[in-house]
C-alpha cells in the first residue's frame, strides 16, 4: 500500500468572491466603526448627533447605524473644524447654505427646462401664425375667412357714401 505524501498531493481549492453593493445612505456601521473611519472618538459622534449635524439610522433594537454618507459627512465636519478652524455653529450654517443652494439649483434647472418648453411652443405658434397669415385673409362680409389664393377670384364691390 502506497502512502500519500501531503506535499505532493494537489488540492484543488476554489475561492468564490461575492461582491455586495450597499446603498450609500444605508446604515451599516456601528458607532465604533464609524468613529474609526472618520478618525474621531465615538463620543464626538454622539455630540454631533445631539447638535443635529448627523442623523444615523437605528436598528430595530435602537443601535446607531452609520452609512457611507454619514461617514463622509463626519469627515467633512472634522475637516471644517480642525483644518478650517470653524466652530460647530459655522459648520451647521455651511450645511444649511449647501441645502439651500441644492434646492435653488433644482428650481433653476426646472425653470430652465420649462423656459425651453415654452420657447419651443412660442416658436411653433409663430410658425403657425406665419403660415395662416399667408394663406388666410379676413373677408368683411359675414366675417368668413378666405384663403389668399381665392381672394384674387373674389371681387368685392365697395360702395362709398356720397357726400
Amino acid at each position: 500500500m502506497a502512502q500519500s505524501d501531503p506535499d505532493n498531493e494537489r488540492v484543488m481549492r476554489r475561492t468564490v468572491r461575492t461582491r455586495v453593493e450597499v446603498s450609500s445612505d444605508r446604515g451599516v456601521f456601528m458607532i465604533s466603526v464609524a468613529a474609526e473611519l472618520a478618525e474621531m472618538h465615538p463620543q464626538t459622534l454622539r455630540m454631533y448627533e445631539a447638535r443635529g449635524l448627523i442623523e444615523p439610522k437605528r436598528s430595530p433594537k435602537g443601535t446607531r447605524l452609520y452609512s457611507h454618507k454619514d461617514v463622509e459627512r463626519l469627515r467633512r465636519i472634522q475637516e471644517m473644524t480642525a483644518e478650517l478652524g470653524m466652530n460647530l455653529a459655522g459648520v451647521e450654517r455651511v450645511f444649511e447654505l449647501e441645502q439651500e443652494l441644492e434646492l435653488m439649483t433644482r428650481k433653476v434647472r426646472a425653470l430652465e427646462k420649462r423656459a425651453a418648453q415654452l420657447g419651443a411652443e412660442v416658436e411653433r405658434l409663430e410658425r403657425l401664425r406665419r403660415e395662416l397669415r399667408a394663406d388666410i385673409v379676413p373677408y368683411m362680409k359675414g366675417g368668413e375667412l378666405v384663403r389668399a389664393a381665392d381672394i384674387q377670384r373674389v371681387k368685392i364691390q365697395v360702395q362709398r357714401p356720397q357726400s
